[in-house]
């Protein structure tokens, strides 16, 4: 794999990997996390129009301020960041994303999986976006690649849209996880660099405003969730490795 993300990327869509070694800590575990749960990504999209609706009410414009006061509950909504709490199965691998699965597919090739299977979530603009992992391991590499900006939900947006392919080596098992940018969502965070150690439900990025997900297992992993299931990040159980 090409493209290892050990810095920053910007562009449209922009990977972000961890800027120093001891991340994790920044990056928060499982069961830890702000007061007020946004994720740090999301605090200047939260500032500024609550910021403007300060000044307008100081100026006397009510029905500006409403409006702008509205604009901040709904941002303060899009990048909330609430705890999960894993499941404890050492076999599991979670789900790496909330959304609605829209596709499961067998017969992947992959040259960092081998034999695999994929499955797909949808994130739209009311699910939460933060993404975590699906399983215990150490990252490998982070790939990012540039490209279109599809709708999300469509099957090629996998291999055309702008992305990030996280590759992590569990003890059992290696596994991608590939953030997709949508046709709103045009910013890719990723936290994590080669190297990094994460466990099951751990978060590693975000993806901003309406966006897919992939992981790619391998073949052992005994898939439970079919298309139209709702899953949620760090607690859904998508498969089980066999």
């Amino acid at each position: 794999m090409g493209g290892r993300g050990s810095g920053q990327v910007e562009g449209e869509a922009t990977v972000r990997a961890a800027a120093a070694p001891g991340a994790g800590a920044a990056r928060g575990a499982v069961g830890r996390g702000p007061v007020i749960p946004i994720a740090p990504e999301g605090w200047p999209f939260v500032l500024v129009p609550l910021a403007l609706t300060v000044a307008l009410v100081w100026l006397g414009w009510w029905k500006v301020a409403a409006i702008g006061l509205l604009l901040t509950g709904f941002m303060a909504f899009f990048f909330r960041d609430p705890e999960r709490t894993p499941p404890v199965t050492a076999a599991a691998v979670l789900a790496p994303a909330d959304g609605r699965v829209t596709e499961v597919r067998d017969g992947v090739r992959d040259p960092f999986v081998g034999s695999a299977r994929q499955v797909s979530i949808f994130l739209s603009p009311l699910d939460v976006h933060v993404n975590r992992s699906p399983i215990a391991g150490e990252i490998v590499s982070v790939e990012y690649r540039p490209g279109r900006f599809l709708p999300a939900y469509r099957p090629e947006a996998s291999e055309a849209n702008e992305r990030a392919t996280v590759a992590i080596q569990g003890a059992r098992a290696r596994l991608l996880v590939r953030q997709i940018a949508g046709i709103l969502a045009r910013r890719v965070v990723c936290r994590v660099r080669p190297g990094d150690r994460l466990q099951p439900g751990e978060r590693f990025g975000i993806i901003k405003f309406g966006s897919r997900v992939d992981v790619v297992v391998p073949t052992q992993v005994r898939v439970l969730v079919r298309p139209g299931d709702r899953v949620r990040a760090g607690e859904t159980i998508l498969g089980v490795l066999e």
